[in-house]
């Protein structure tokens, strides 16, 4: 079966999160990933460890699968030379460097797409390629500080808190995703490539949504719930006898099915709480008398009672939970791959089903280099030249 990218080219210049996320999402469903690493360290998430496979980081397994990695100096002519080279078969190149630092080694959009006008050339940076900002580095904690995100997340009367996922960095590698997809139809049907430059702090800012939105509205500055929800109850964590519960109450009609699943109509009945804009405005008064029922059981009987009645809630799992739920196994959230040193290991899932071109999990994430001769070959070099592009330290 055909993927549905299985035709395009990527060349991969990122590191870390963001752009591997993206390029390896591009690669699942099909299209050939040539990763650049530099000689002898290559990305950086190979030595973020612990922990280890073996002598491979964690970290960087999460996001190289089903790409092959080829090894190239970029402060060396020749290795120069080579990157151009595939830049003229490439579709996409994607890249993280700080803005002008390509184009400073020949490598940028300007000098790439006036030998091949069909090239989709994405750069994810944190401050984009303009604006006052655009020469600050861009670490995810930073953006997420900057972006108003941490000043949202913790407990109303505590510090500001980060997420507990490097948020910045996926959400800005979906956009990218999403970016290159989107230039690719257009070239389709005009045959003209074109630059595409996301921001981590613009993907943070679009991320806020709703949260923005409301600031937009008011004028005021945003609150830290918790787990509860500015415009909505009850919908937030609650003890229970042995745990938590997360309870997500959307509507009327659910919050109807909770009180007859608490056996308290009486709060139904009353006028207060019978609308979401009243239980928002009495909250105060609605969550302790909640609280204190959600104590007279264990979270498991919780969660078997209120869903028999359709009402949304869940356990909150841990992760290792998480990973193996069984839903989230029959789903494909976690398959094997077959290193090729560590033998069959477990990663991630795509997540979207396509059912006519299903992504893949094509190979495992690869060793530093391993494909080096094979990209090469294919660019037409003949052993002894590659023997002395390995010499020379070009590769």
């Amino acid at each position: 079966m055909t993927q549905a990218l299985g035709d395009l080219t990527i060349l991969d210049f990122t590191r870390i999160l963001a752009g591997p996320y993206c390029t390896q999402m591009l690669a699942d469903y099909g299209a050939s990933v040539i990763k650049i690493e530099q000689p002898g360290s290559g990305d950086g998430t190979r030595q973020w460890g612990p922990p280890w496979l073996g002598d491979q980081a964690a970290y960087f397994l999460s996001v190289n699968r089903n790409k092959r990695s080829l090894t190239l100096n970029l402060k060396h002519a020749e290795g120069q030379a080579i990157a151009r080279r595939l830049a003229q078969r490439a579709d996409v190149l994607i890249e993280n460097f700080m803005p002008g630092t390509l184009d400073g080694i020949g490598l940028g959009y300007d000098a790439l797409r006036a030998h091949n006008p069909g090239l989709i050339y994405c750069s994810i940076t944190g401050y984009g390629q303009s604006g006052p900002y655009r020469n600050r580095p861009g670490y995810d904690f930073a953006i997420q500080a900057e972006g108003g995100v941490m000043s949202i997340t913790g407990e109303p009367d505590g510090a500001p808190m980060k997420a507990g996922v490097a948020i910045a960095d996926i959400t800005a590698g979906l956009f990218a995703a999403n970016a290159i997809l989107t230039a690719l139809h257009h070239r389709e049907r005009s045959g003209v490539g074109q630059a595409i430059d996301v921001a981590l702090l613009d993907a943070q800012i679009a991320w806020l949504a709703n949260v923005a939105q409301n600031v937009l509205v008011t004028q005021t500055p945003a609150k830290r719930y918790g787990n509860a929800h500015a415009s909505i109850v009850p919908y937030q964590t609650f003890a229970t006898a042995d745990g938590h519960l997360a309870l997500a109450v959307g509507s009327d009609k659910q919050f109807r099915a909770l009180c007859g699943a608490l056996e308290r109509d009486d709060v139904w009945a009353d006028a207060r709480f019978q609308t979401n804009p009243g239980r928002v405005t009495h909250r105060d008064e609605l969550v302790p008398l909640l609280g204190a029922l959600f104590l007279t059981r264990r979270t498991g009987a919780w969660v078997s009672l209120l869903q028999n009645v359709a009402v949304p809630c869940a356990p909150i799992n841990t992760v290792d939970a998480a990973l193996n739920d069984p839903h989230v196994r029959a789903r494909g959230m976690v398959q094997k791959a077959a290193h090729p040193t560590l033998g069959e290991i477990e990663l991630l899932g795509p997540v979207a089903k396509l059912g006519a071109t299903p992504a893949e999990i094509r190979s495992a994430p690869p060793l530093l280099g391993q494909h080096t001769d094979e990209v090469l070959r294919e660019l037409g070099y003949d052993s002894g030249a590659i023997a002395r592009l390995h010499d020379s330290g070009a590769v």
